[in-house]
């Protein structure tokens, strides 16, 4: 596991990279504010319900959660399924919007 700022993670949604972005957190904080990432609730990474990212398992993943704790504990899990590039958002969307609002 790695991790990223949200400047480094702004800047690379700005420059259209193509991510593969998870938020972690649960259904009706998604629906509160998102940052478009596909969501995976922790407890279905935790129960391996991760069909739809099993084949990403050799590129980077960046997970947020809220404040960065969940999503630190679910790039350990995907690690230890070997998954090869998580990256974990520092601060998670806490962090996002004290810097950049509640826009995307």
């Amino acid at each position: 596991m790695d991790i990223i700022t949200v400047e480094e993670l702004k800047a690379r949604i700005d420059a259209g990279e193509k991510l593969n972005l998870i938020d972690c957190r649960e259904p009706f904080e998604y629906a509160e504010f998102n940052i478009g990432a596909k969501l995976i609730p922790l407890g279905d990474i935790q129960r391996m319900q991760i069909e739809e990212i099993e084949d990403l398992k050799e590129e980077e993943i960046i997970i947020h959660c809220r404040s960065g704790q969940r999503s630190m504990m679910a790039c350990m899990f995907l690690d230890t399924l070997g998954f090869k590039n998580t990256k974990n958002l520092i601060g998670g969307v806490l962090a996002w919007q004290e810097k950049f609002g509640s826009g995307k």
